[in-house]
């Protein structure tokens, strides 16, 4: 994975003559003990971190954490005290205010979390509003506005303005308004956090679909828990501006780094984090189809099943037969389990949440195979493996 944004010892103290704060802040200080001596404010102590070109990575913590000032260093909006911000291997620290003016035009688009939208101009206008700072001309900027405005489901509302829009469609239009400039990356402050509970999951499914289309790097900033874990690749955790963990949902869940972040994930719905993946079983035993069901039956005897699955040589998944129909078939003298109609119970991919297959897995009387893309067999998931994960994950927890 190519990195496309890499912050190294970034620092940003609020406050006039910081040389003093930022000596103290070297010398291991903290952040109490620098404001009482100085009266400065340290918004970020000291974080580093790399961001992948096509990934969602999620910037959350409690208010004053320092989130947000981060997500502003990251195109200068807040000018850093110390370290450096390299974005597609130029650090934007140095540049000067009419490289850092291209820059913000070409390669960053911001959505936040009040719309900042122009009252006084319509949908359109609205979107196309980057692309006219920039000099594009009017049928052309007007065309990538149109295209972004259908892309988020804005299509013949362009002649609306503001306040004829819901509050999900006005973030809407802060949505197009950021694809229109076409941007390498997007920076979301909160963009979520003003919407009913209702609009803000549908705004969190638009941008996982519109991002399976687009594969822009995002950083999106957050408080939300379950926004971080249902948005986010990779997931950093700020306290008092320190950076604590980083991490995939899953191992920020299972393995947080400190109590800080074990008092946030401590009520996570976990079947919301694992995959079948993390509870499947070794699809073991499995019988040929060019076996006969006397075979099926001995095997299912041995292992004490109910139900066997059938795989060819190269353990491409045929069906179940269960104990039932290996008798039927013993009788009628049937040879092989190629002459019969097998059985199939619900089949998923391995990267398939297991909150997805809840449902599936409660209504179905035979196991759940776990197939990969060319349906090869690579796991079985039953009932009793979800829940035993569970009380497992929910046991950790509470012992740690």
């Amino acid at each position: 994975m190519r990195e496309k944004i890499v912050v190294k010892d970034l620092i940003k103290i609020f406050g006039l003559h910081t040389d003093k704060a930022l000596k103290m802040l070297q010398d291991g200080k903290n952040k109490e003990e620098i404001l009482k001596e100085t009266g400065l404010t340290v918004g970020v102590n000291n974080v580093s971190f790399t961001v992948f070109e096509g990934e969602i990575f999620v910037v959350m913590g409690l208010s004053g954490s320092g989130k947000s000032t981060i997500l502003r260093c990251l195109n200068r909006l807040i000018e850093p005290t110390f370290g450096s911000v390299l974005i597609d291997g130029t650090d934007i620290t140095k540049l000067n205010d009419k490289d850092l003016r291209k820059f913000r035009q070409k390669k960053t688009a911001m959505v936040f979390q009040q719309f900042a939208l122009l009252p006084h101009r319509t949908v359109l206008d609205n979107t196309v509003y980057g692309l006219e700072v920039q000099g594009v001309p009017k049928e052309e900027r007007e065309k990538k506005a149109r295209e972004s405005l259908e892309l988020v489901g804005l299509k013949g509302w362009e002649d609306k303005y503001p306040d004829q829009l819901s509050g999900g469609m006005k973030q809407r239009v802060g949505l197009a308004r950021a694809l229109t400039i076409d941007a390498d990356i997007l920076l979301m402050d909160e963009a979520f956090s003003a919407l009913d509970p209702l609009i803000r999951e549908e705004m969190q499914d638009e941008l996982l679909s519109l991002q399976q289309k687009m594969n822009k790097t995002i950083v999106f900033i957050t408080h939300d828990l379950n926004e971080a874990l249902k948005l986010g690749d990779r997931i950093a955790f700020l306290k008092d501006g320190e950076l604590i963990q980083v991490g995939t949902p899953e191992e920020i869940t299972t393995n947080p780094a400190n109590d800080y972040v074990a008092r946030f994930v401590s009520g996570v719905d976990m079947s919301k984090i694992l995959t079948v993946n993390d509870v499947m079983k070794k699809p073991h035993p499995l019988i040929l189809e060019k076996d006969g069901p006397n075979v099926a039956l001995r095997t299912m005897k041995q292992y004490g099943l109910s139900s066997i699955f059938v795989v060819d040589k190269e353990r491409h998944l045929k069906g179940i037969i269960t104990a039932e129909t290996a008798l039927e078939a013993s009788k009628r003298g049937v040879k092989s389990l190629q002459e019969i109609e097998l059985e199939h119970g619900p089949i998923v991919k391995e990267d398939t949440m297991v909150q997805d297959t809840l449902g599936i897995i409660a209504e179905s009387k035979l196991p759940m195979a776990v197939v990969n893309d060319d349906n090869k067999l690579m796991g079985i998931v039953v009932r009793g493996a979800v829940l035993a994960a569970f009380a497992q994950e929910k046991g950790g927890r509470e012992n740690a």
